[in-house]
């Protein structure tokens, strides 16, 4: 491929165009890695024997048994310091009202201001409604790891597991629970102790709602068929963008990749939510840092995130998207939402199936 090619992501219908020509300019990609600050090791909160550094715990695995907010731990989870999400008052509270008990999972919302907008008396262009939900870190180790990839492969497990036990502990309450984790200061982080940070969200964003509305029209249409599912045959079949493949899962560029090396995990058997299927996908994952590590000869600073189905949402299948910062976004794809990629997901793969490789 050589001429500029626009993709449209199955998933989204969101679309990306490649520019591979741009990926020969000097200096195209310059990843730098998450190295460790001075002194933060010495000042880490997140550390073990620092738990009263932390809000108070929420949740933490203790094998040995244990107080709260006391060592012994091998994952933890507390609320964020500084949220993004405000907790609702409990059930009874006084004080005005504030809607936060309604829970929006449709793409229309109660204080969208075309859906209140008349051209007499209050217009409702500005309304509001309170930010409620859940915002919490979960510390992935006591030790101090400045990336995933440098948890041992039990740590590594107990991280997943940490996810999947939180996302769990918010299914029924949230809209939408929403896991990511960001390695370096580039990609957000503040803090370099390898965490996840996860939300429960009373409202199921638009990106999310889009790919649920698809992947109900390409089962209705198909007369059952699973989107994702059917992509990831596809991806078999063809091998152009698949990196690696084993009894549970499979890891692909995908077609409309956005970024440079953006790679996805999915499960080689359908399953609509990531909490609810039990280990599949923790060796993949690994995998999948491993190879970005091995093709940049350091793990390069990164976005993850767990897409899984949203509540009450059964035609669906969960995947797992990682995208190292690599590039900037300019003003193309600010301005437009449309995403330049320089490197095709084919050259990618291939990058990234010869890294594994030699191992």
């Amino acid at each position: 491929m050589n001429a500029p090619e626009v993709r449209i992501d199955q998933l989204t219908g969101l679309r990306a165009i490649l520019a591979p020509g741009r990926a020969e300019r000097p200096d195209a990609f310059a990843p730098t890695p998450a190295l460790s600050r001075e002194g933060a090791v010495e000042t880490c909160p997140f550390c073990e024997g620092r738990e009263e550094r932390t809000p108070p715990e929420l949740w933490a695995r203790r094998p040995g048994g244990g107080q709260p907010d006391s060592p012994g731990w091998t994952a933890r989870a507390v609320p964020n310091l500084y949220p993004v999400l405000d907790r609702p008052p409990p059930a009874g509270a006084s004080g005005p009202a504030t809607g936060g008990a309604d829970v929006e999972t449709g793409l229309a919302s109660s204080v969208d201001p075309l859906g209140t907008s008349t051209r007499t008396g209050d217009p409702g262009l500005f309304a509001s409604h309170p930010a409620e939900g859940a915002h919490e870190v979960i510390v992935h180790a006591p030790e101090h790891a400045t990336t995933l990839c440098k948890l041992d492969d039990k740590r590594f497990a107990g991280a997943i597991g940490a996810w999947r036990e939180r996302m769990r502990a918010h299914a029924e309450d949230a809209a939408y629970v929403h896991l990511i984790v960001n390695e370096g200061p580039d990609a957000g982080a503040s803090l370099e102790h390898s965490h996840a940070q996860l939300y429960a969200i009373r409202f199921v964003p638009a990106e999310v709602a889009r790919e649920r509305e698809r992947a109900a029209a390409h089962h209705q249409r198909t007369m059952g068929g699973n989107l994702l599912s059917d992509v990831a045959s596809e991806e078999v079949r063809r091998r152009e963008r698949l990196v690696a493949i084993d009894d549970e899962a499979l890891l692909v560029c995908p077609w409309a990749s956005r970024s440079p090396f953006e790679l996805r995990v999915i499960p080689r058997r359908p399953a609509p939510a990531f909490e609810d299927d039990g280990e599949t996908g923790t060796a993949m994952i690994r995998s999948a840092l491993a190879a970005l590590a091995r093709r940049f000869d350091t793990p390069p600073q990164l976005n993850l995130w767990v897409r899984t189905a949203p509540r009450g949402v059964g035609e669906f299948c969960w995947h797992v998207d990682l995208v190292p910062r690599l590039t900037v976004r300019a003003g193309f794809e600010v301005g437009t939402g449309v995403e330049v990629n320089i490197y095709t997901p084919e050259r990618a793969a291939a990058d990234l199936r010869e890294a594994l490789g030699s191992a």
